[in-house]
């Protein structure tokens, strides 16, 4: 059993904090060719860039239950940081996550939050505000960055924003300030407008709400309204948070993309004001040739990239060759980068809005393993929705809600977390376990998780590098690329068979393979001169 010291320098706000001193054992496994060891061989120094990081999806409310009344909430979060990050260098017991997005916080009239009655304050089913500065802290002495779910482009019906709004418009009121908080129109161009939905305030005048009656959407063209979120963006930014996830972010001006890009390049310059490092990526729920023009002005999640069909579901099943998925990664990071060269890509498999992915993805297969082999030895920022490490499942089904897909996590131990108000989903069909019961299990879901982390973490060509697609001409289900940072060049390549593969590298590539540095899987690597054996749903990483 070989340990490896992996040695991590944190640069943030301009202090030195070390990250990570992890401290992981690479066991044995053996092939036809007999037993051998490798070695986790990471660089001495590795500086983690602010925004190149592995973040952890939370619904607080059904993550983790300080006080016993079946709601999770800060203080659970709190109580919970050791398992995500316990900020000990040498103890290699935390998943290692280096970045938390909560879904929303702030007060609210339903169990998800998107509909928010006050932006300045806590619901109180979550905690505090000092509960939440507490978290902050403690995030912070972790190097663990945080952002939050900034809902903007409609409030709750709730909101005193909202209630002036309707009762200006009720009483001809055009002098009250909220009169135009909202966008308003008449009936006769609701009648001609048939992609949007409208809701009755008088006679003669509606409001836009696209996804429900108690979320009426804002009027962006007010000033007053861009101003309020100047202010509400400075006064989280204030307690400590490092950025925003900009919820339905194409619904600003549904159906017209330019005007809501215009309005992103004024809402990033203005955010860079309060914090110049901030960071912002945003829900452009479509096709990347709707996401690709927002890359100008913010981030954006690879939407492309997820769900049962999306591409890496896909590659992890065979529907589609690994080759096919590394040159998608590639021509659309290059798309990406075209646009704003410091621009980062966003990549997940699943998220709060979608079916959990253990629900397509086998785990006692393997294919959990590739699926997430495939999205976080990739370049970019990776997403994992909390439970997915432990392979919770979560169907939408028949039910109009998403809260199946947003249940209480598994912890097994005394955690007295409940499913959200709505859900229907059967606890039956949670057959991968608790968190209690993978964390000891070296072979658990979980610790296959850990340790791709800490790949990533070690090697920072695979989430920075330029990348060399290599053409594998006659194998479907294996392929990789070159990665090249800072002068220094690896390869990754992946097997989303179930059985081994067999690759002599020189005939694809004009390179000399030296020695395997790590690998991630069902199985274990070897190479042999320059021919590799990989074994299936696997991935190795190797030094040239």
């Amino acid at each position: 059993m070989l340990k490896v010291l992996l040695q991590v320098v944190l640069k943030d706000n301009m202090k030195k904090l070390w990250l990570l001193l992890i401290m992981i054992s690479l066991i044995p496994l053996s092939s036809c060719k007999g037993k051998k060891e490798y070695v986790l061989n990471g660089p001495e120094s590795n500086i983690i860039d602010d925004n190149y990081r592995t973040y952890y999806e939370i619904f607080v409310g059904g993550f983790s239950d300080s006080n016993g009344d079946g709601i999770g909430d800060i203080r659970g979060m709190i109580n919970r940081l050791d398992y995500l990050n316990d900020g000990n260098p040498d103890s290699g017991k935390s998943l290692g996550i280096t970045g938390i997005w909560l879904m929303p916080i702030m007060p609210s009239n339903s169990y998800h939050k998107y509909d928010v009655r006050n932006y300045k304050d806590i619901d109180r089913n979550y905690g505090t505000l000092e509960d939440f500065t507490e978290f902050l802290k403690k995030t912070e002495e972790r190097g663990i960055k945080v952002i939050i779910d900034l809902v903007i482009n409609h409030t709750s019906n709730l909101h005193p924003w909202f209630k002036e709004f309707k009762k200006a418009v009720e009483e001809n009121d055009t002098t009250n300030k909220y009169y135009s908080y909202y966008s308003l129109y008449t009936k006769e161009e609701v009648e001609a407008i048939t992609n949007k939905k409208f809701y009755k305030i008088t006679n003669n005048y509606y409001y836009e709400g696209n996804f429900d009656s108690s979320m009426p959407e804002l009027n962006f063209d007010n000033e007053d309204v861009k101003n309020e979120f100047i202010d509400i963006m400075e006064f989280w930014i204030n307690l400590g948070v490092d950025g925003f996830r900009i919820d339905a972010a194409k619904y600003v001006y549904l159906h017209e993309e330019d005007k809501n890009v215009e309005f992103f390049n004024w809402l990033a310059k203005e955010a860079k004001k309060l914090k110049e490092d901030i960071y912002l990526v945003g829900e452009i729920w479509d096709r990347n040739s709707v996401i690709l023009p927002y890359y100008e002005a913010i981030s954006a999640f690879d939407f492309q990239m997820s769900e049962s069909g999306g591409r890496v579901a896909s590659t992890a099943r065979g529907v589609d060759s690994v080759n096919s998925y590394v040159k998608y990664l590639n021509n659309y990071k290059n798309s990406v980068k075209e646009i704003r060269s410091d621009a980062i890509l966003q990549p997940f498999i699943s998220n709060h809005d979608q079916n959990r992915a253990a629900g397509y993805l086998n785990v006692d297969s393997g294919l959990m393993h590739i699926a997430a082999n495939l999205y976080i030895l990739t370049y970019g920022t990776p997403f994992i929705y909390y439970g997915e490490e432990i392979g919770m499942k979560g169907v939408r089904g028949n039910e109009n809600t998403d809260a199946n897909r947003r249940l209480a996590m598994l912890w097994g131990d005394k955690d007295k977390v409940l499913d959200p108000i709505g859900s229907t989903f059967d606890k039956k069909l949670q057959t991968n376990g608790t968190v209690k019961s993978q964390i000891g299990d070296k072979n658990s879901l979980y610790n296959h998780y850990k340790k791709l982390i800490m790949i990533r973490n070690a090697y920072p060509q695979i989430a920075r590098g330029e990348y060399t697609p290599l053409e594998f001409d006659g194998y479907y289900n294996f392929g990789g690329f070159l990665t090249t940072y800072n002068g220094k060049t690896l390869a990754v390549f992946h097997n989303t068979m179930d059985v081994a593969v067999e690759v002599n590298l020189n005939k694809f590539a004009d390179v000399t393979f030296k020695r395997i540095l790590s690998y991630v899987g069902i199985g274990s690597a070897i190479l042999d001169g320059q021919v590799l054996t990989l074994d299936g749903y696997t991935s190795v990483i190797i030094e040239l």
